[in-house]
């Protein structure tokens, strides 16, 4: 009791100085005995018991109040930014907003907002004509949840119900329901500890979904749960026994098939079975085999398989039904190309569409199934640019739907005619407020490295920047998982580009912008490019006046937390500010546990600790690990209460240590969302909040280095 009421003074302390108008103070964890073993070494954990896995602990919480109470504090003399910045990037959402309308089977289907409505509203109508059904309206069903979401919903093949899967906590381990849409009553049919993927049989009687491991929330099971039975009697239909990959389950887009997916970082595994016979056995596409990655989808008989067999960049591959189970029928369809990474693709009776990426930007080719010799590419009317594949869930279209974004291009959804190239503008992003795309400017620049290597970095800026080394630098990235940072639109950054800030993605290794081997370079024992590169975008960009020196921001999140990290300990006296959203800065110890999340997926992403390579390796960078007495920047810190990805204690700990090694006056900001997991607050207005608190730290931060 003696530490939770030092933490009750402490935030009465807190709100008296506020009043007195004097600078708040931050709490300062205790410090106590905790040894982090293994097999390579001992190392002192002296914040250890932050950790606490029922999220129950009185102490525990106290200090995260605590923590969320000093920063309530230090951003009182600037509320008044954070609500003005609310407003105004509120005022950049559409309040009353549509989705464009995709045909499936009888109905057209779309979603909604309304104004003032956080959620979204799941709507159909006939084809045919006749009235909107709502068939699913999230704002009910969110009322008194302080969290809730939707994470996937699928109609019946005879489209009479609707099957989807809510969280309320925020923690990503869901619960079924089935929706009668012929009466509008739930089903009794429930489960609870799922993951987000599911798929009906042919006759919709059935629903495969796949069950998480109560304690690590890995993927294990995939069970057949026949409507109108126990949960009880559900029916086990495959079980992964190796604890490094992720499953998933799902149809092909024709509904012929059910597929169950498992997945690691260098191995995929695919299992399918006809949707007519839900009580069949499922069979392989092809056996795993380490450093051998393909996804598949399904038309007109056969199958047609990306993948990475010998071709680091992806190839296009298929194969008929009847001769799957081994890749030595596979017949290639779309030859490897060392510039060209295949990122996806669509299947149409008449069409392929491809999705790949050139010189680091996302296009879209297609080629008829008779001249599969000639392709062509959508057009685009701007040099950088993102595109991607929209709803497309009819076969026997000719018409490819796609999306297309810049960093001034708010959000469109085309359609292109596959046999003429017409192409039509369906809808694009309206954003409320004034915005005038003609203000702003982009461009494309590269910034060398070690070697040949060079990085590219998209920019966005207003249209009366002067290139004179004055502008302030927003600079974010990722950098892992082969996860792109594309150059798209994002009306709540205007916010900062209005205030004269250069905005900045910076395309590191790590990501897939390049291709395969892009990622290659920036994983495992390679992932010191990762932040070097990141360092030296922000030294280039200073370099070529196009920001000032004291005036640099860097934002990550997840493992872009763990770059800002690194960054922090790396390069502190370039960056006036970090932002560290849901950060992954406690790489040893986490990767030492099995028992939590993700730890067993990710061997082939960070390295195995249990190896000495891998683990002086990750030492050398974990962000927990490398903090020492130096001068810090000032640090935003989040995480959410209930994050089942990166769990509350890392970035809890990484901020208690800093605190007492940081020898520079900046602040070192830490709040928690207690009602939340690893993606924020649920709601779009909610989140919206928690960008204006980002964004008036860094301009309050801003305005005190003003003379």
């Amino acid at each position: 009791m003696k530490l939770l009421t030092l933490f009750m003074g402490m935030q009465l302390g807190l709100s008296a100085q506020a009043l007195a108008n004097t600078p708040p103070q931050p709490p300062i964890a205790e410090v106590r005995p905790y040894t982090v073993s293994s097999a390579h070494g001992e190392r002192q954990d002296p914040y250890y018991w932050l950790r606490d896995d029922s999220r129950s602990n009185p102490e525990v919480i106290a200090y995260l109040e605590a923590e969320n109470s000093y920063y309530q504090a230090y951003q009182e003399p600037y509320s008044a930014l954070v609500e003005e910045l609310t407003a105004e990037l509120i005022g950049r959402i559409q309040q009353d907003d549509s989705t464009v309308p995709y045909v499936i089977g009888d109905y057209l289907y779309s979603s909604r907002v309304e104004a003032g409505k956080e959620y979204a509203i799941y709507v159909r109508t006939p084809v045919a004509g006749g009235e909107e059904e709502i068939i699913l309206d999230v704002n009910t069903l969110a009322a008194g949840h302080a969290y809730f979401q939707v994470a996937n919903w699928s109609v019946s093949p005879d489209q009479n119900k609707l099957a989807y899967l809510e969280d309320t906590s925020g923690r990503r381990q869901y619960q079924l329901r089935v929706k009668d849409l012929t009466t509008g009553a739930l089903l009794p049919d429930t489960m609870t500890g799922l993951s987000s993927s599911l798929a009906w049989s042919a006759d919709s009687q059935h629903l495969f979904v796949v069950e998480n491991d109560p304690v690590t929330l890995l993927s294990t099971k995939v069970y057949r749960h026949q409507l109108g039975s126990a949960p009880e009697q559900r029916a086990l239909v495959y079980q992964e026994q190796d604890n490094s990959f992720y499953m998933g389950v799902g149809n092909t887009r024709d509904r012929n098939f059910v597929v169950i997916g498992v997945s690691s970082t260098v191995s995929d595994e695919v299992r399918v079975l006809d949707a007519r016979q839900p009580k069949g056995e499922f069979q392989l596409i092809a056996p795993r085999q380490r450093d051998f990655k393909y996804s598949v989808d399904h038309n007109a008989g056969r199958w047609i398989i990306n993948t990475d067999w010998d071709a680091p960049n992806y190839r296009l591959m298929t194969v008929a039904h009847t001769k799957i189970g081994n890749r030595e029928h596979w017949q290639e369809l779309l030859a490897h190309d060392e510039q060209v990474f295949v990122q996806s693709f669509v299947a149409f009776d008449n069409y392929l569409a491809i999705n790949e990426r050139s010189n680091g930007l996302r296009r879209i080719r297609f080629l008829s199934w008779d001249k599969p010799e000639e392709s062509h590419f959508v057009e685009s009317d701007e040099p950088a640019y993102v595109m991607w594949f929209s709803a497309n869930p009819e076969t026997n279209s000719n018409w490819l739907r796609y999306g297309y974004t810049s960093l001034s291009t708010p959000a469109s959804v085309y359609e292109v005619h596959m046999a003429t190239g017409e192409r039509r503008l369906l809808k694009e992003a309206e954003i409320p407020g004034g915005f005038d795309r003609s203000n702003y400017r982009t461009e494309r620049v590269w910034v060398p490295v070690a070697g040949e290597v060079t990085i590219p970095v998209s920019l966005l800026y207003h249209k009366d920047f002067k290139q004179n080394g004055s502008a302030a630098l927003y600079q974010m990235a990722y950098g892992s998982y082969g996860i792109s940072m594309d150059p798209g639109f994002n009306a709540n950054i205007l916010s900062l580009v209005d205030r004269g800030f250069v905005y900045a993605i910076a395309h590191i290794r790590g990501g897939q912008e390049m291709g395969r081997q892009w990622y290659e370079d920036g994983k495992l024992l390679n992932k010191h490019n990762t932040f070097t590169d990141y360092i030296a975008v922000t030294d280039y960009l200073v370099k070529q006046q196009y920001v000032a020196g004291d005036k640099v921001f860097g934002m990550g999140g997840s493992a872009g937390g763990l770059l800002m990290g690194a960054v922090a300990n790396m390069a502190p006296e370039k960056y006036l500010g970090l932002v560290a959203h849901v950060p992954f800065v406690d790489v040893v110890t986490t990767m030492l546990d099995e028992s939590l999340p993700l730890t067993t997926n990710e061997y082939d992403e960070w390295g195995n600790p249990n190896e000495k390579q891998y683990y002086d390796y990750m030492l050398s960078y974990s962000p927990y690990d490398q903090v020492r007495k130096q001068a810090y920047p000032a640090l935003f810190v989040t995480t959410g209460f209930h994050d089942s990805q990166v769990q509350y204690f890392e970035p809890a700990k990484w901020v208690a240590k800093l605190r007492t090694m940081n020898t520079s006056n900046q602040p070192i900001l830490f709040r928690t969302t207690m009602e939340a997991g690893h993606g924020g607050r649920s709601g779009r207005f909610a989140r919206v909040g928690q960008t204006a608190e980002e964004y008036a730290f860094i301009l309050d931060l801003l305005q005190r280095q003003q003379p």
